[in-house]
């Protein structure tokens, strides 16, 4: 092989271990450290990474540390990578666990509609999250960052999603006919506006909206502001309904009439989401199956934060299957054109 092609594999190598440990819900410092190796040896003459790999010299490089060298060094020579070996396995484990109803859901989805990039809180830019779902052999990923008002997020005013949009129509041809859709996770205020500029929430092809603050209001409050937003025309999706935590910093779910709101959805087409990460799996089972006899549809979304979260759907199809949710009821079954607004007659 070309020096080219054994610094392709390296880099290759390099973010799929990154890719695996995000999913395995690895420390960002273990992962990152990986991706910044990446990036690094993506840069570097491939003739040059030769010459420094005979020499053990790798970790001259920057962001290259003893560990990646050595990782680098075994895919420049084309030898078994252990720690990639041990993480596939892992992950080939795991998938093994999935029932057939969630299998066949899993094998049924054609997008996530809730991926967040470093323009708010994620923690690679929108090209690494495209690249990791284009290569999961999906059709399309909703870049959904956060509003304003969620400035610990960093949060997007109407200026800095504007030109998100320009970036994005920028990226759309390159991936094409992978779609990138447009759109933002934006909060439900107190009084169950959106928070974000109308004009502006119309240019979207998604809007999932979301409750961050005031988690603990009073039920019939909640239950009116939730209502509210899922009656604005702009929200496609309600995200991760409770706001609950179950690892680490937990926090309980929300109180609101879940009868009441999921009604709602289902009169204005909005779709309920099914959240997978880890640490929120909301809505939790009882009300998922209220929503289920209220008759909704579903998003069964990652809300990644990075690359390798993109895969955390197998879990809410779990979810789903067991209260026999089919594709037919889940909105990321369907192509983009029948998800986004933008693209619908």
């Amino acid at each position: 092989m070309s020096a080219e092609e054994d610094q392709d594999r390296a880099v290759a190598t390099l973010r799929r271990i990154a890719f695996l440990l995000e999913r395995a819900q690895a420390t960002t410092y273990r992962s990152e450290a990986y991706r910044a190796a990446a990036r690094t040896v993506e840069r570097e003459d491939g003739r040059r990474l030769r010459t420094l790999a005979a020499a053990g010299a790798l970790s001259d490089l920057p962001a290259v540390g003893a560990r990646t060298a050595e990782v680098v060094s075994r895919a420049l020579a084309g030898r078994p990578v252990p720690t990639l070996d041990e993480l596939e396995d892992e992950a080939a484990a795991q998938d093994a666990t999935l029932s057939p109803a969630a299998a066949a859901l899993h094998a049924a989805l054609r997008g996530d509609l809730h991926s967040h990039t470093d323009a708010s809180d994620g923690a690679a830019p929108v090209q690494e999250m495209v690249l990791a779902e284009l290569e999961l052999g999906r059709d399309y990923l909703a870049v959904t960052d956060h509003s304003p008002r969620l400035t610990v997020a960093h949060g997007l005013s109407a200026a800095r999603l504007r030109a998100q949009l320009d970036q994005l129509a920028a990226l759309g041809p390159a991936v094409a006919p992978f779609r990138v859709l447009c759109g933002i996770e934006v909060d439900i205020l107190e009084d169950g506006t959106l928070d974000q500029d109308p004009d502006l929430l119309d240019r979207l092809d998604v809007v999932v909206a979301s409750v961050h603050s005031q988690l603990r209001m009073d039920r019939a409050a909640m239950t009116r502001r939730m209502v509210a937003a899922v009656r604005d025309p702009d929200t496609d999706v309600l995200g991760h309904c409770t706001g609950r935590r179950v690892l680490g910093k937990q926090r309980p779910a929300s109180e609101f009439d879940a009868r009441a709101v999921f009604d709602a959805c289902a009169e204005h087409g909005v779709a309920v989401e099914i959240n997978c990460r880890p640490d929120r799996l909301d809505p939790p089972h009882d009300l998922l199956q209220v929503a289920v006899d209220a008759g909704c549809d579903f998003s069964i979304d990652s809300d990644a934060h990075a690359p390798g979260q993109l895969d955390w759907l197998r879990t809410g199809c779990e979810r789903a299957a067991a209260h026999g949710i089919g594709a037919d009821r889940v909105l990321n079954t369907r192509p983009a054109s029948q998800v986004a607004r933008r693209g619908k007659g």
